[in-house]
């Protein structure tokens, strides 16, 4: 599994588990709404400041963003 299509659907999934859209979540995380968008889409990789600012706007702890559907993490 590519490390970007399991952050981008964990990103997706636990935004829209808070009821949030890409603009609110963007607002929420101090980040761009087409950036998050970017992020969403694989078309941009990320920097660790910016996976921790969306770990924190989520208020989830970093790794699960990287862990996969199946339960494994990224290897």
């Amino acid at each position: 599994m590519d490390i970007k299509d399991v952050f981008s659907r964990n990103l997706k999934k636990y935004r829209t588990n808070l009821g949030l859209s890409q603009e609110k979540f963007a607002e929420k995380s101090k980040l761009h709404r087409t950036y998050i968008s970017a992020i969403e889409s694989k078309r941009r990789s990320i920097s660790l400041d910016n996976i921790q600012k969306i770990a924190d706007a989520l208020e989830i702890e970093t790794y699960k963003l990287f862990i996969d559907d199946d339960g494994d993490s990224y290897e």
